[in-house]
């Protein structure tokens, strides 16, 4: 027992001994930094305003749901790289910061909104209600579930959006105009400018005789960035669509037969008649006036009797599907022109009808449209085809093997571009001919050589394109025998300019100093004409939209001078000016007031968040930042 006792206490020694030893290792590893295996976590918060942390699901979420709406609106795919150029990230940011301090405030302040007035805002919400017109509880649960909210989170983001938006109309929803800020607007938009005025162009710069080899030189140097060659890349292009996979020597004769008879209005004007109607309001009147017909008596007539009026007569012109109510339509195209129905029960109660003149049906024949019923056919039963596709490339992409083997192997077309530039033309400037040229060559100038890119979706996400960056040929500086005769132009350009500048200028101080502008117009040979009526940012009769502004900026007696175009200069001056007084009532005048109320109020708004920005305190980490955008950590 005694030396089991001293065994148990060996081992007790040895288990306090290893304890020591092991604290001081964990200790010396916290000591040299190895310590951060055990405490560094990836950041889960952007930013925090206040005590509102916005989280990386937050960012990530509304970044991609801004790219998404971004490539919508401009048709085209919008890359990373693209939208850090264009600050889309730190504009989600600041978008999600500002919610955040609105919401910090109003917390702040005890606002709040109540459960039926969030109810209330959602079954009003038009995105939420079917085709009646009434909330539709089934298209709610869709939306939220597309948009992937729950329904709890959806209330809460609503009450809180409520209670921002109501202190934003606190803070600037009744703003009063000044009337002086209206008078000034008014002015601006409705003075109106008459002036004097003679054009010179360049057969008044006199004889400019050719540039000398120093002057040259000089003008390109100074110049150089405006001969510069753009960069060009080589890239290679698979596209992967309906048209890419259809095969339509494989639709039968039968199918393409039965397509061509489903969309025949396709192929040509389908069969249209002119209608009459007599509504009656019961069914035995209806066949009573029936009656009539059938022993002689006209549709006109009988109208005539139940004082129904020509245009109430006459229903229309139409193909039997734009017909309101199925049932007239189906009596309708059963008559022979002029005949008239018995009474049917028409939507609207008992009805005659009658066609007075068929449009028959100009189909083109089947054998006329054959292949391209057969080309629809093979490229809607290729859309199915196009997702397994697409996952078989992936995977041989996984491979590393080279678009040209697998544009091989899958029979699909391989466009081969050996320079473009990021506007898409080739070295002669003219367009390529890269399918989806737009989005493909942005995303190429965002990628290089030996990068595995993504599929681009296209055709309305029904394709796909991939592509490669083969090649690099960068920017560079033309020589100036390269561009001698395009410097040349416009060094010459340049002189006639000045020249014209300085003519201008001259003929600007004889004005001024009282010559008449008759008389200048007679030395020089040029017409001196009137412009009455001006008004700012357009052009009238010769002056161009840039000189007529100009007149706006000189009072009204003096003269002055602007370009008038790429090759001229108007010398003017001004002769008069009016401005009609403002009326408060009128529709214009209203708008100007909305529009400077809401500029008003943005300004009261953006000036309200900087400071309560400022009062809370908003730190920004960049890295958990890049990590919801998709940049390198």
């Amino acid at each position: 027992m005694l030396r089991g006792m001293r065994l148990a206490g060996q081992s007790l020694v040895g288990k306090i001994i290893a304890t020591i030893l092991f604290s001081i290792l964990i200790l010396s590893f916290a000591v040299w930094g190895i310590g951060d295996i055990f405490r560094t976590s990836a950041p889960t918060t952007v930013a925090k305003v206040g005590d509102t942390e916005i989280t990386i699901d937050q960012v990530r979420n509304a970044y991609n749901n801004e790219l998404q709406r971004l490539g919508r609106q401009f048709r085209t795919v919008i890359t990373p790289q693209q939208a850090k150029l264009f600050g889309i990230d730190q504009q989600v940011v600041s978008n999600l910061v500002t919610e955040a301090v609105m919401g910090e405030q109003a917390r702040k302040m005890g606002l709040s909104v109540s459960d039926q007035l969030v109810a209330r805002s959602i079954m009003e919400d038009p995105a939420f209600k079917g085709a009646d017109g009434q909330f539709n509880r089934a298209l709610f649960d869709q939306l939220l579930r597309n948009a992937s909210l729950s329904e709890a989170g959806f209330v809460q983001e609503q009450r809180s959006s409520m209670a921002r938006l109501h202190l934003a109309e606190a803070l600037a929803g009744d703003v009063t105009v000044p009337m002086a800020a209206r008078e000034a607007m008014n002015r601006y938009n409705n003075e109106r400018r008459a002036a004097s005025y003679l054009v010179i162009g360049p057969t008044l710069a006199g004889e400019i005789p050719a540039p000398t080899a120093e002057q040259l030189q000089s003008f390109f140097n100074d110049r150089k960035s405006a001969f510069q060659a753009p960069e060009y890349r080589a890239v290679s292009v698979m596209v992967l669509d309906a048209a890419a996979v259809a095969k339509p020597e494989s639709v039968s004769d039968a199918d393409a037969r039965q397509r061509y008879e489903q969309e025949k209005a396709k192929y040509g004007t389908p069969e249209r008649r002119a209608v009459q109607q007599i509504a009656f309001p019961s069914t035995p009147e209806a066949e009573a006036a029936f009656n009539k017909i059938k022993e002689g008596a006209s549709f006109e007539a009988i109208a005539t009797e139940r004082n129904v009026s020509r245009t109430d007569l006459e229903l229309g012109t139409f193909t039997k599907g734009e017909m309101l109510d199925p049932a007239v339509a189906d009596a309708a195209f059963a008559l022979e022109q002029g005949a008239t129905s018995g009474p049917v029960a028409g939507r609207f109660g008992p009805v005659l009808v009658r066609v007075t003149q068929i449009q028959p049906e100009s189909v083109r024949p089947f054998e006329e449209v054959a292949a391209d019923v057969r080309r629809e056919v093979a490229q809607s039963r290729a859309r199915g085809q196009i997702e397994t596709l697409h996952d078989t490339i992936e995977d041989m992409r996984a491979g590393a093997r080279p678009l040209a083997e697998i544009a091989k192997e899958k029979g699909l077309n391989l466009v081969q571009v050996p320079a473009v530039d990021a506007q898409g033309r080739d070295k002669a400037g003219n367009p390529v001919g890269i399918p989806e040229r737009d989005a493909v060559v942005k995303a190429a100038f965002a990628s290089d050589i030996g990068v595995d890119n993504e599929a681009l979706r296209i055709g309305n996400g029904g394709g796909y394109a991939w592509y490669d960056v083969t090649g690099i040929e960068p920017a560079r500086e033309k020589t100036l025998d390269e561009v001698r005769d395009e410097v040349t132009a416009q060094w010459r350009q340049d002189e006639i300019g000045q020249r014209l500048s300085e003519k201008a200028r001259q003929l600007t101080e004889r004005l001024e100093k009282g010559e008449a502008i008759e008389a200048l117009g007679q030395e020089l040979g040029v017409p001196v004409k009137t412009a009455a009526d001006l008004a700012r940012r357009a052009a009238k009769d010769e002056l161009t939209a840039d000189a007529v502004n100009r007149i706006f900026s000189v009072p009204v007696g003096k003269a002055g001078n602007s370009a008038n175009g790429a090759d001229a200069r108007a010398v003017f001056k001004v002769t008069s000016a009016t401005v009609p007084p403002l009326v408060t009532t009128t529709q214009e005048a209203q708008n100007a007031e909305t529009q400077l109320r809401n500029g008003m109020s943005d300004d009261l708004i953006n000036q309200y968040i900087a400071q309560i920005r400022q009062d809370l305190g908003v730190t920004i980490n960049q890295q958990a930042l890049r990590q919801a955008t998709g940049g390198e950590l």
